[in-house]
């Protein structure tokens, strides 16, 4: 980018020198007033800060990007607004049906959406809420529940993230906890 700004400050400057020395001069063959030579000139100011303007925002938003990739944690945090990576910056990728059939008791049409809304499947997904609190694993199990169910640790592996989503779904015997049950039907 700082190529292509030296590059078009060189080209305002030239053709400005050009337009100004060659056409106003009584000895050329075109004569242009000085007034259309200004006028070419802040044309080609115009499109010289035009350039400098998007090679600066270009160049912004780059760095922005290289600073916080979207998706941080590895893809893990699509929100890219997780503060660090409590189950780690690799995917781990489950077969929905799979893990929802380790339990019986709650029905599995609405465990594999539920599950597909809250995590697409990813064993190692997290969010970082407004409040502070994070949420993980396939069934995104928020943090005020790892205490109870995972010793204080985040539930990162499905097993253990199961055991919480379990535990989660038998206070109500229901999907309601998860806010996507109402966009599932299962509320």
């Amino acid at each position: 980018s700082f190529f292509c700004l030296f590059f078009f400050f060189f080209v305002f400057v030239f053709f400005s020198f050009f337009f100004f020395f060659f056409f106003s001069s009584p000895t050329t063959i075109f004569t242009i007033d000085r007034l259309t030579i200004m006028k070419a000139s802040l044309a080609l100011l115009a499109l010289f800060v035009f350039v400098s303007a998007v090679s600066a925002t270009t160049a912004a938003v780059e760095e922005i990007k290289y600073k916080n990739p979207l998706n941080t944690c590895g893809g893990n945090c699509p929100s890219n607004d997780c503060p660090g990576c409590p189950c780690g910056t690799a995917r781990a990728d489950q077969d929905v049906a799979a893990v929802c059939a380790r339990y019986s008791g709650w029905n599995q049409a609405c465990c594999q959406c539920i599950v597909k809304h809250e995590s697409s499947g990813n064993a190692n997904a997290a969010n970082y809420n407004t409040n502070g609190s994070y949420d993980v694993g396939v069934w995104q199990i928020n943090n005020i529940h790892w205490g109870a169910c995972n010793g204080g640790k985040a539930p990162c592996d499905v097993e253990s993230n199961l055991k919480c989503a379990i535990e989660v779904w038998n206070e109500r015997k229901s999907f309601g906890p998860w806010s996507t049950c109402k966009g599932c039907g299962c509320c």
